[in-house]
């Protein structure tokens, strides 16, 4: 493709950001490529699932960044890709792929999408959704339980255990990287109108 436009959109676990992802792709349509960086955790299919159950999703060692960045220049380069897909039910890393197009513009979201410097240089804008904790967890517990099979008392000791502190150790510094931080959560209409208007303009450019 002659140009390709990358947008990282960060921001913590329950803070809106997969919703903007997907109010902005739906906004363009085919013109729009998403990625998530959930579907790049690595591979446990070694472990029992309970060992997997335990292990620290919210680390960036938890992600296969090298094969993301490996995407990302592919499809910058105007090259497909077969994305790998994440089951939350098994906390493992599924064996089916999804095949992805080069677009005009590509969405990565992810809670440490800022904070890896390789991934940063490759993006060109830079978008962290900054919603309250209390809001945050209230929404992990609702997704978790009703739609990834988790008990209560999973979710939350998994938010004290590992959520919360590498939120604090590694999302929330990542926010100082950010073009656009979008106070409450990802239905701002206002930094919605704005983003929205960002990629049209840059979309307009590339023709």
């Amino acid at each position: 493709m002659e140009s390709v436009t990358i947008i990282g959109i960060a921001g913590g676990s329950g803070s809106g950001k997969t919703t903007l992802a997907r109010n902005i792709a739906n906004h363009f349509g085919d013109k729009i490529a998403i990625l998530r960086h959930d579907d790049y955790y690595k591979e446990h299919s070694d472990l029992p699932y309970e060992e997997r159950n335990k292990l620290n999703y919210d680390h960036p060692d938890a992600f296969d960044t090298p094969l993301l960045i490996k995407h990302l220049d592919a499809l910058r380069q105007g090259h497909p890709i077969d994305c790998p897909t994440y089951d939350y039910t098994q906390h493992n890393r599924s064996d089916k792929t999804r095949r992805i197009e080069p677009r005009a513009v590509i969405l990565i979201e992810g809670i440490l999408i800022l904070s890896d410097p390789r991934v940063v240089e490759r993006l060109d804008m830079k978008i962290y959704v900054d919603t309250d904790a209390d809001v945050r967890i209230i929404r992990r517990i609702v997704r978790d339980t009703k739609k990834r099979g988790r008990s209560l008392e999973s979710v939350i000791s998994q938010y004290l255990d590992t959520v919360k502190p590498m939120h604090e150790a590694f999302v929330e510094p990542s926010k100082r990287l950010a073009d656009i931080i979008i106070p409450e959560g990802g239905k701002n209409p206002v930094a919605y109108g704005m983003i929205i208007d960002k990629i049209e303009k840059t979309l307009s450019e590339q023709g």
